[in-house]
Formats: C-alpha cells, sequence, structure tokens
C-alpha cells in the first residue's frame, strides 16, 4: 500500500527539510504539508501545501479525508525559551494538536502517527552524563511538562487503543537552512549566521555548556528509518533517545575558527542559561541503535564544514543578485 503523508507544523526547522525528503521517497503529491501560515520555503516547492491549525481536529479530519492520508507527522509545537513567555500557549498547542492526532489514529482515519519529544522531558535531577533511555524525569519548563505528558499520552493509546505513534527524543538541531526558532539550543544554529554575516556572536550561555546536538540531515533521518521501521521493532512507544554529537559554545567557536579564523565570540548568559542547565550533556542511545539500528552520520567537523560551505556559497549568491 503506498503512504500519503500530512505534515503539521511544516513550517517549522524540521518540517520544512523533512518535507523535502519525504516528497524524494514517497512523490511530491503524496506528501502534504501544512501550517498555520504558509511560508516561503514552501511556496517554492513543488508539492500541495494546506493552512490548517493543529490544534484543530475537525480542519485537520478534513485534510485527511481530502488526501486520504495514512501517516501523519505532528511536528507543530511551541518550544522551550518561547514557551516560557506564554506557557499556557504553549500547554494548549502542545497537547491539543497531539491528542487531536491521537484521536484520529485511534478512530482508524490513519494508520501511524509521528510525534516528536525532546531532551527537554529530563531536568536537574536527571543523570547528566550518558543519560540513560529510563531514568529520572523532571522536566522545569512548560515545554517539558508537554513533552513529557505526551510521551505518555502516546504510550497509553498504543496500550490502550493500539494507536502506531512513535517519537524520538531529540537533542539540539542544526540546520543552515532554517533561522532560530525559539529553542534553548538555538544558539548552535544563531552562531553560524552571525559568523558568516557579522564575524562575531555573542552567546547567551556560558562557554562550557554542553548540550547534546544533532545536524538536521542526521535528524531528518532518523524521523524518516522509525516511521519506516517495522512495527515489532519498535519496542518504546513513549519517545527512544537519540544521540550524535555534544559540544560546549567553546568547542563549537573553535571549530568555527577554523574556516573563519577572525571569528570572536563572547558570553551573555540569560535566562536560557537556567534551561540548559536542566539538560543534559550527554545521552545513551543505544536503545534506538540496537532495536530499529539507529547511526548517525555526522560530527561536529563534517556538520560545521558542511554548514558554512553552503551558508558562504548562499551570501555570495545574494550578493551576486543585489
Amino acid at each position: 500500500m503506498s503512504e500519503t503523508i500530512l505534515i503539521l507544523g511544516a513550517g517549522g526547522q524540521i518540517g520544512g527539510e523533512l518535507t523535502v525528503k519525504l516528497r524524494s521517497i514517497y512523490g511530491d503529491a503524496n506528501v502534504i504539508a501544512s501550517d498555520i501560515r504558509e511560508s516561503n520555503f514552501h511556496k517554492q516547492l513543488e508539492g500541495p501545501f494546506e493552512i490548517v491549525d493543529a490544534t484543530n481536529k475537525e480542519a485537520i479530519l478534513e485534510i485527511v479525508k481530502k488526501y486520504n492520508i495514512t501517516q501523519i507527522y505532528l511536528l507543530a509545537a511551541m518550544l522551550s525559551a518561547t514557551g516560557e513567555k506564554y506557557p499556557q500557549k504553549a500547554w494548549d498547542l502542545n497537547m491539543t494538536s497531539l491528542l487531536a492526532v491521537l484521536d484520529l489514529a485511534k478512530e482508524k482515519y490513519i494508520d501511524k502517527v509521528y510525534w516528536p519529544s525532546s531532551i527537554a522531558v529530563f531536568g536537574t535531577t536527571t543523570p547528566k552524563n550518558n543519560t540513560p533511555q529510563k531514568t529520572i524525569m523532571e522536566p522545569s519548563t512548560v515545554y517539558g511538562i508537554s513533552k513529557i505528558s505526551g510521551e505518555f499520552w502516546c504510550n497509553y493509546y498504543h496500550e490502550k487503543y493500539g494507536v502506531d505513534v512513535r517519537s524520538l527524543r531529540y537533542p539540539g538541531i542544526i540546520s543552515w537552512k532554517t533561522k532560530p526558532g525559539g529553542g534553548t539550543t538555538d544558539y548552535a544554529v544563531d552562531i553560524f549566521f552571525k559568523a558568516i554575516e557579522e564575524g562575531k556572536y555573542e552567546c547567551f550561555l556560558n562557554e562550557n555548556t554542553r548540550l547534546p546536538m544533532m545536524y538536521m540531515e542526521d535528524a531528518v533521518d532518523a524521523t524518516i528509518q522509525i516511521m519506516q521501521a517495522a512495527s515489532e521493532d519498535i519496542k518504546i512507544r513513549t519517545s527512544y533517545n537519540l544521540s550524535a554529537i555534544d559540544f560546549t559554545p567553546k568547542e563549537l567557536s573553535d571549530e568555527i575558527k577554523k574556516h573563519i579564523p577572525q571569528f570572536t565570540i563572547t558570553y551573555k548568559p540569560d535566562s536560557r542559561q537556567e534551561i540548559a542547565d536542566s539538560w543534559p550533556q550527554t545521552i545513551d542511545d543505544s536503545q534506538a541503535r540496537l532495536d530499529w539500528k539507529w547511526a548517525h552520520k555526522h560530527d561536529l567537523s563534517s556538520m560545521s564544514k558542511d554548514i558554512i560551505k553552503n551558508l558562504q556559497a548562499q551570501k555570495n549568491q545574494e550578493l551576486k543578485t543585489v
């Protein structure tokens, strides 16, 4: 049976690149991108786009029926730093959208659901190094609270109703195609843009804040791999730990200086430092590697080289068109 996929929240950091990759696999017409508003990125792509409020179950159902959707990737969410400014809105968006999609799966309108969790489910009491798959989880942000709640809703719908729902706990995700979107790990995205545009960066975390990270290409691959895995290989229905690399702002800036020697960085920690301090430094994702053979491709060096190459090429192209 061929798959027809709906991506809710396709305008976000992961959604755009996931749309492109899924369309390369399943065909443009079989991957429907959607968001609360259309982005310039999606206007440039071939393939259908729909305006949909991810908290509106009936609106989602209309799209499901219109395109005979078999899978939903629910990426709509309010991230950590933004969620602290608007806690009630973050909770409503993050939870209402998930329950709407899980209900559609329970009611057999769709066959399979993907929903991302995050390292934000962990907290200050969680072991910082090599954080286990099963461990203490006492999140300190509304984003983390919504994600840990969502994990158990996913498991509940799987156990109670047989819903085929799959999830990954994303670390910080880094991309050169999408600018920062309100996450605590977003310094690792913004720093590359500022390095190319200004040759300097003021970091909102201190220089030794180690956090788990991942290049976007690996994150997209992991997302598709878990959805393509056989159902019997998915042993965890809350959410899988996922990991690739980890580094500090200083280590990242040192790597950037190998390519842009004049680059400088200063540090001015703000409220996001407290959030970062509550998260793990390194993650044990051996369960994902065992169950569905997850393996990352990029390390700090290859990721930095690729991002800088692409951003410099993009800047040169913009200069030519001016």
